[in-house]
């Protein structure tokens, strides 16, 4: 069993073949914090590694011992202002202004298999033996108040999932003002911190600095996860790379505001925290309520920060992921967004189809602009009526003629906002997020739906109910563009305002809930502004996203090389579309905007009446490749290989389960002159396995591809050779079968 408990010491060990995660019952009755890393051999006592001395300024708990100080010791649940000079994890709030908190152990309980958590989205087990699961129960006995520590570690993955839950037994209001579903404390600080950040149309960048003392953070106070910054952290030692040495990856399972920090103390301790952001969060506690804090993930990977991206990878793809669709290929598809924008027709669309058809493509979807009087973005969000001057014979009718085509048929949506110029907006302008006697501020000239009002969610689903049950519709765009502001419900009291935000996104995924429900069938593509929630708890209703709104080819390294940091290539919406970039207005080979689409869900977003044969051809080979390859693509095991951060090479591969076959795609951004010759040394083959190189005139067996390399040199190692196809946006894909 994964998790025991060694009642003479105290002891709990949390381990699997990869990890051990060690706690102990402290003499004060909290929870101490002994260890987290590669798996250790149990034993009945690790009290070696718990480590007390007598410090200057120290606040001690126990008259008499000037050893035993909580700044000092590292803590799995510390509260705030009880010799704790650190951070807390918890902020509750009492009647007489009080803070301070002391919760002390009480019992626990181990058993197999993992809990839902309700309302909220989570890795899951479909097998009780997948897993086993921890709760440990302390208790604040003047205030009356249970917390329940949840740890769930994988058997079979270097998986550990946590969170808290919240409980006011006794009989006064208390405020939750702060709660971190993770907090670890390391003993020493010697680690690089990893972040993703960015903004619209250059997300989840890699971006790497020293641990230094004091507190670094990333967040969001947008209402959702947003461009600029990623619900992940992660730490590396100094020596760690892509393939070997020690790394730890954290992430939250939420599509809402959120805080990630790492405070270091002049000890050179590490106290980690990840959990909602407290500045927008203030949760009252009555009589018998409860709270529930979001899922943290953590990962540890011995063998480098692939092995912890391939961690998160499988877990996100096989258990965080649900539905009929999580382990299908998906569908390629043609979006009509870049080719028309809001200027179309039913002839316009029927035809764009027909063309779609002819080169091989299986979905269509029709985007922004067809609900009654939406040639703008200015008007008609929340007034879901088919335009009929467009479409004559309504979403039902387009669909069927889609169908009738061979085709299946998508629809975008924006189901959580709402236009000034809407009649929705005209009958119900309460329903909108604003605070009273200010003025309301647009984003892209549209307002936010208030969906921590029952209400409007229970409005909303039956409005979507009524256009999916008369339609034929395969897939739903689901987009979000922009953030929230004048959070302020007047569904609520003003004691309840800190909650709004919160509300929020619970009543977001209730909609998602109630839909997927429904329409199982139906494949959900998360979309904000493109990367705006690409986040883990997104991808528990829709098993993919659309990575950003920047198509342009190039730039899609940086971007989804970044989101592979965390995410599966299956979540990874991406797709060819026209030049010049609509975004960049940069022109790159059909070839290469193809080898970089077809790292992620592929598909199309462009006019194909407006191409030329040759062009269309291209674009059917294009199609077949992705057809044979995508369950390998999507399913398979991805490796970076070479960073588009550090130079002027991308490279990445996949490897199947079997290892008899893999994919590696090669990126030159510009021609060089005169340069060295050049190799990558690949990861994942079989060593014993000879692979035939399709694209090479040579075979190598897999020690040489990963120990000696695959050569990609190209026409920059020495006169340039016109006819030899190179030059800027180079890209190629090598293919090896196993003999």
């Amino acid at each position: 069993m994964p998790i025991v408990f060694h009642p003479t010491t105290n002891i709990f060990h949390l381990m699997n073949d990869t990890m051990s995660y060690i706690l102990k019952i402290l003499p004060d009755g909290s929870i101490g914090q002994l260890y987290c890393g590669r798996a250790l051999r149990d034993k009945e006592s690790f009290d070696e590694l718990f480590e007390t001395a007598a410090r200057p300024m120290a606040v001690c708990a126990f008259e008499g011992d000037k050893t035993f100080s909580l700044e000092h010791i590292r803590n799995e649940f510390p509260g705030a202002f009880f010799g704790d000079m650190r951070l807390p994890a918890i902020d509750l709030k009492q009647e007489n202004g009080s803070r301070v908190v002391r919760f002390r152990y009480k019992s626990h309980t181990i058993f197999s298999g993992k809990p839902k958590l309700e309302g909220l989205p989570a890795t899951y087990v479909e097998h009780d033996d997948e897993a086993n699961t921890l709760h440990i129960h302390v208790y604040d006995e003047l205030l009356h108040v249970w917390a329940t520590l949840q740890y769930t570690l994988y058997e079979k993955r270097p998986v550990l999932c946590r969170s808290v839950k919240v409980e006011n037994a006794g009989s006064d209001t208390l405020v939750l003002d702060g709660l971190a579903s993770l907090n670890l404390d390391l003993p020493d600080a010697g680690y690089d911190l990893i972040e993703l950040t960015g903004a619209w149309a250059r997300e989840r960048s890699i971006k790497v600095q020293p641990l230094h003392e004091g507190i670094q953070s990333i967040y969001s106070l947008r209402g959702h996860s947003s461009h600029n910054f990623n619900p992940f952290l992660g730490l590396k030692r100094k020596e760690t790379t892509e393939t070997q040495g020690e790394a730890l990856g954290f992430t939250l399972v939420y599509s809402g505001n959120f805080l990630a920090q790492v405070d270091v103390d002049t000890y050179n301790t590490a106290r980690v925290q990840i959990g909602l952001h407290p500045f927008t969060f203030s949760w009252p506690l009555r009589r018998n309520e409860s709270f529930q804090s979001p899922e943290a993930v953590l990962v540890y990977s011995s063998q480098g920060m692939n092995a912890m991206s391939q961690a998160f990878h499988s877990l996100f793809r096989d258990r965080l992921a649900r539905g009929v669709w999580r382990d299908k290929p998906r569908p390629i598809l043609l979006n009509n967004w870049e080719g028309t924008y809001f200027d179309f027709h039913e002839k316009t669309i029927l035809e764009m189809a027909k063309a779609a058809k002819d080169l091989g493509v299986e979905l269509f979807v029709l985007d922004d602009g067809w609900f009654e009087g939406r040639n703008t973005e200015h008007t008609s969000l929340g007034d879901w009526r088919p335009d009929m001057d467009k479409l004559p014979k309504g979403i039902s009718g387009l669909a069927d003629q889609i169908n009738a085509l061979g085709l299946r048929f998508g629809l975008w949506i924006e189901p959580e906002m709402i236009n000034y110029h809407s009649k929705m907006y005209e009958r119900m302008p309460d329903w909108v997020l604003h605070t009273p006697h200010r003025p309301l501020s647009h984003g892209r000239h549209q307002f936010v739906l208030d969906f921590s009002n029952p209400d409007v969610v229970d409005f909303v689903f039956e409005m979507m109910k009524d256009i999916l049950d008369h339609a034929h519709i395969d897939y739903i765009k689901w987009d979000m563009n922009r953030s929230l502001s004048e959070v302020y419900s007047s569904h609520y009291p003003h004691d309840e305002q800190g909650t709004i935000y919160h509300r929020f996104i619970l009543g977001v995924y209730d909609l998602y809930e109630r839909l997927t429900s429904r329409y199982p069938n139906i494949l959900f593509e998360s979309c904000a502004s493109g990367g705006a929630r690409f986040d883990p708890g997104m991808l528990y209703y829709a098993p993919q996203a659309w990575t950003s709104d920047d198509t342009d080819a190039i730039e899609r390294l940086k971007i989804q090389y970044g989101t592979s940091m965390l995410y599966p290539i299956s979540s990874m919406g991406s797709h060819v579309s026209a030049i010049p970039n609509h975004q960049l207005n940069r022109s790159t080979p059909l070839s290469t905007r193809a080898n970089v689409a077809y790292f992620g869900t592929f598909g199309y977003e462009l006019d194909p009446r407006k191409m030329d044969e040759v062009e269309k051809e291209q674009i059917r080979k294009q199609i077949g490749f992705m057809k044979q390859y995508r369950s390998l693509i999507q399913f398979g095991t991805f490796y970076r290989l070479l960073s588009p951060f550090d130079g002027n090479e991308t490279a990445w591969m996949v490897v199947s389960n079997d290892q008899k076959t893999a994919i590696v795609g090669y990126y030159r951004t510009l021609q060089e002159v005169n340069e060295r010759y050049r190799r990558v040394r690949l990861q994942g083959l079989d060593p014993n396995a000879l692979y035939q190189i399709e694209g090479c005139d040579y075979d190598a067996y897999g020690d040489e591809l990963m120990y000696a390399g695959l050569i990609t040199t190209d026409a920059s190692a020495g006169e340039h050779n016109l006819k030899a196809g190179e030059g800027d946006y180079l890209s190629r894909l090598y293919i090896l079968r196993a003999r």
